[in-house]
């Protein structure tokens, strides 16, 4: 574990301790970005909280773990990118970010093309060299596909950018991503594509973007200074105990867990990661290289010094697995098709009825939540606290 990383506090009291009063204003039920962004705020406003969370350390998917000296991105790449200008503020009062700007590199069948599509990428395929020339051979190809009302992914991804963009750069990342074929995921999961009509391989269109310098954990440890924090605490084993000691509860794990799966279990996709060091200076060369072919068992390769410009003499590499989610693994990314949508929704409007609870983020919402949307919403959720109290208070 990184040296700079709280030790996480293993002693809890039994769960058949009582409070007549609560000793805290909030339970934090997860140490994530949400959890430490909360609880961050909560302080500020003179709040007491007591954060726990089961894993051995805090900062959810975004902690680092120290190899080499690198910052190494435990649970997968995390960029962070916005364009709310109060959010970056946010964070930076926080911790100082980077300029690192996120160019993923695809690579088919030994060939290396540019993410997001974009003109350096239409002149790998096609040779292509303006953009009337690129918009004209998509142009055509959609025409070729004569898809007017999409059925499943595939037809909704031909119909957008055209047969060869589809079969060279997303069926095979996407059929390994998800675990179906694209012609048995709904269209809906790809509304549109990034398409850019000039020679910028910057992925993201936001104003701010960079990563935390020193890595996420001095982040998360800024957002949780002055906070109490217990990891390898399970709310689940201790529930009873848990919620008698505070006012109010914020929960960010699975929302049908925390409601015991009255309405069934809702599906999610998990990753695995094989991480190896390696006795060289630069493997890649990039920041993450994604594979796209079907046959290739992982979706991406990420080496890790290169999201902070490390000069380190050795490198970090971790190959990236995805699979469907089951009990004992990490929820990563939920599965939005129709039947687990409504499934969520039941379970919404059990946690709309709660009055001593709040649910936040991806896993309690059960959505796919960029960092700043996340951070958007606590800072949201304190801008209505505040002004319904004020409310309350006017004559």
């Amino acid at each position: 574990m990184d040296k700079q990383h709280p030790t996480p506090n293993t002693q809890h009291p039994t769960p058949n301790t009582q409070h007549s009063t609560p000793q805290f204003d909030y339970l934090i039920v997860g140490a994530g970005i949400y959890g430490a962004s909360f609880a961050c705020k909560a302080r500020q406003e003179g709040k007491r909280c007591l954060v726990i969370d089961r894993r051995p350390h805090s900062g959810g998917n975004v902690y680092c773990e120290k190899i080499e000296e690198i910052n190494v991105h435990k649970y997968g790449a995390h960029i962070f990118h916005t364009s709310n200008k109060e959010v970056w503020n946010f964070v930076n009062s926080i911790v100082e970010f980077n300029r690192y700007t996120n160019s993923p590199i695809a690579c088919h069948k030994g060939k290396l093309y540019n993410l997001p599509f974009n003109m350096n990428t239409f002149y790998t395929l096609w040779g292509t060299k303006t953009p009337e020339e690129a918009k004209a051979k998509i142009e055509a190809q959609r025409k070729e596909a004569g898809i007017t009302e999409p059925k499943n992914l595939e037809e909704q991804a031909i119909s957008l950018v055209g047969k060869d963009i589809y079969e060279i750069l997303i069926k095979g990342y996407t059929e390994k991503q998800w675990g179906r074929k694209c012609t048995e995921l709904p269209a809906f999961i790809i509304k549109r594509l990034p398409v850019r009509f000039t020679f910028n391989n910057n992925y993201f269109n936001d104003i701010y973007q960079g990563i935390p310098i020193g890595g996420y954990n001095k982040l998360i440890d800024g957002l949780l200074q002055g906070v109490e924090t217990r990891c390898n605490a399970d709310f689940f084993e201790n529930r009873q105990y848990f919620e008698s000691i505070a006012r109010k509860t914020v929960f960010t794990g699975k929302i049908d867990e925390y409601y015991n799966y009255k309405f069934g279990q809702m599906e999610y996709r998990t990753l695995t990661f094989e991480t190896q060091t390696l006795d060289c200076e630069n493997h890649q060369g990039n920041a993450v290289v994604n594979y796209t072919e079907r046959e290739v068992p992982y979706t991406r390769i990420i080496e890790h010094k290169h999201f902070e410009f490390g000069v380190q003499p050795k490198t970090v590499i971790s190959k990236e697995y995805p699979s469907e989610w089951k009990s004992g693994s990490e929820p990563f990314y939920p599965v939005n098709d129709d039947k687990n949508n409504a499934l969520y929704q039941k379970y919404k409007d059990m946690a709309d009825k709660e009055t001593g609870v709040i649910f936040g983020g991806r896993l309690a919402e059960y959505k796919y939540y960029d960092m700043d949307k996340i951070i958007e919403s606590v800072l949201n959720n304190f801008k209505y606290e505040n002004k319904s109290k004020n409310h309350r208070m006017l004559p």
